[in-house]
């Protein structure tokens, strides 16, 4: 790999900047100073220094964010605030993106990724990757919705979707739903079926990763590699 190629992909700078700090004498390879970043390495094999510090490699990068209200599920959007604005630059250098979507009035867990692959896997149908989520609704919920549910809940379009858990409080008013797919404004619809309007969503849980209850909205963190694990075991 490029040694401009393996800054850019990390995030560090761009291959324009890489250039430019190399005629300075601040990137070096095995202790030696490198001033010709088109130069390939094994970032794996070979110790890269970058203005003093040395670089870690990660082919993927995987981050947990705590998705706030009035943000949209996307990389850019010119006319509302999007995920990727609320992480640093360095992370948005490395091009990541959300895995699946959540509405711009749904909050909570989001997982962002350069792992095109895994992402795509782990949105695929076939996985029955499981996705949980606390709501409320703006009035209770009929005695007859939770096997509802649990056969499968026919939306107003006709749509069939796939039996989901369903776990209300005593007020009947809130709880969780437990789905396996993700179709538009999925939940809002289920509810709308039974003749109710969800009044608050959260994303709570993702294949098994649970938000991190530390992260206050709008906050995020790096997977730890014991999530990052649990990941691939939804896709293997």
């Amino acid at each position: 790999m490029r040694i401009d190629k393996l800054l850019s992909e990390l995030g560090l700078c761009t291959r324009r900047e890489a250039a430019k700090i190399a005629k300075s004498g601040s990137i070096m390879v095995d202790g030696t100073v490198v001033k010709d970043v088109s130069k390939h390495i094994d970032p794996e094999k070979n110790c890269v220094t970058f203005l003093g510090r040395e670089v870690v490699y990660q082919k993927y990068t995987y981050v947990m964010l705590n998705k706030p209200e009035g943000y949209v599920s996307a990389t850019d959007d010119k006319s509302l605030p999007y995920v990727t604005e609320l992480l640093p630059e360095e992370l948005r250098r490395r091009e990541l993106f959300p895995v699946g979507r959540l509405d711009r009035d749904t909050v909570g867990l989001m997982i962002l990724t350069n792992n095109g692959p895994l992402a795509h896997s782990l949105l695929s149908p076939k996985h029955h990757v499981k996705k949980e989520y606390y709501f409320t609704s703006a009035e209770p919920l009929d005695s007859g919705a939770e096997e509802a549910f649990k056969v499968g809940i026919t939306l107003a379009d006709g749509y069939e979707c796939k039996p989901a858990e369903l776990y209300l409080e005593d007020n009947r008013r809130e709880g969780r739903i437990v789905l396996t797919e993700g179709k538009y404004h999925q939940i809002k619809r289920m509810i709308a079926s039974r003749d109710n309007r969800v009044t608050s969503l959260e994303r709570i849980s993702f294949g098994g990763i649970s938000l991190d209850p530390s992260l206050l909205r709008g906050e995020w963190r790096y997977l730890t590699d014991e999530e990052i694990a649990l990941l691939e075991k939804q896709v293997n």
